[in-house]
């Protein structure tokens, strides 16, 4: 079976990786960053500017698979400073509607392009 990957056109991928690639039921998104934009501007240590340029990079390659937000099941956060946690679910509740999907957030070392917070996520196409 051949992948069918579905991109956003206001997005760039930062190496070799598809934005989403539709695996039937499910399409499984690659992480954003707010520094996967051609045209990003430097939003270092305004982890609320950040979050929803990655919800809004994320939103788009959603929309070219045909889905909404009420499709998507998991999302994974990856936050350099925790001390940002707050912050980023201040803006990560505003995208989405109760119930919420499932979510892991963690911390880790560093991201790709020196980005502050990269989100991921993993939606189910409705019968």
């Amino acid at each position: 079976m051949a992948r069918k990957a579905y991109e956003a056109k206001s997005a760039t991928a930062s190496g070799p990786y598809s934005h989403a690639i539709d695996g039937g039921d499910y399409i499984y998104f690659s992480g954003q960053t707010a520094k996967n934009t051609p045209t990003a501007e430097d939003m270092t240590g305004d982890i609320a500017a950040q979050t929803k340029q990655c919800f809004k990079n994320l939103f788009e390659v959603l929309e070219a698979a045909n889905l909404t937000p009420d499709d998507v099941l998991k999302v994974n956060v990856y936050l350099t400073d925790m001390g940002n946690f707050d912050a980023m679910n201040e803006v990560y509740k505003t995208f989405f509607n109760d119930p919420y999907p499932a979510r892991t957030c963690i911390a880790v070392l560093a991201l790709p392009l020196g980005a502050e917070v990269e989100i991921e996520m993993v939606a189910k196409r409705s019968s």
